[in-house]
């Protein structure tokens, strides 16, 4: 559903140097209700996020899936389409990392700079991701292209 209003916004913001995205959301789980909760509810966070404006959401049908992974004989699938425009690549790259996305696609512009401030703040972005996920116990660990 695009809100034709906010579609307006969104295109005046594009305008004056923000960026337009699309995002492809999956939730999976057992159960369709929960699944289907799942994925609600993140995407209303989404939607109050003060760092985007969402102009557009698509909720798909639940899918069912016949053995997802080993020892689950079924489950259901639900995908969600957002379109937003962030004001900046580091807005944007925290807001990815916390709602994770399946797919991206930035939409517009096709070309744009970031300063080397911006640059900073996402390579922290992503620097903090990496401990977190290490503090976490699930991951994080230092990986050494070709070894």
């Amino acid at each position: 559903m695009i809100l034709m209003i906010e579609k307006e916004q969104a295109d005046e913001k594009v305008k004056s140097g923000y960026l337009r995205i699309w995002l492809g959301f999956d939730a999976l789980a057992i159960r369709e209700d929960v699944a289907k909760k799942a994925l609600d509810s993140l995407i209303e966070k989404l939607d109050e996020d003060k760092r985007v404006k969402v102009y557009m959401k698509k909720f798909g049908s639940a899918q069912k899936a016949d053995s997802p992974f080993k020892g689950i004989s079924e489950a259901w699938s639900v995908m969600a389409e957002v379109e937003l425009v962030a004001k900046n690549m580091s807005d944007l790259v925290g807001m990815i990392t916390e709602y994770g996305p399946s797919a991206i696609e930035l939409l517009e512009p096709s070309k744009f700079g970031v300063d080397a401030g911006e640059a900073q703040a996402i390579l922290n972005t992503v620097a903090d991701v990496m401990h977190r996920f290490a503090a976490a116990g699930v991951g994080g660990t230092v990986v050494v292209h070709g070894k």
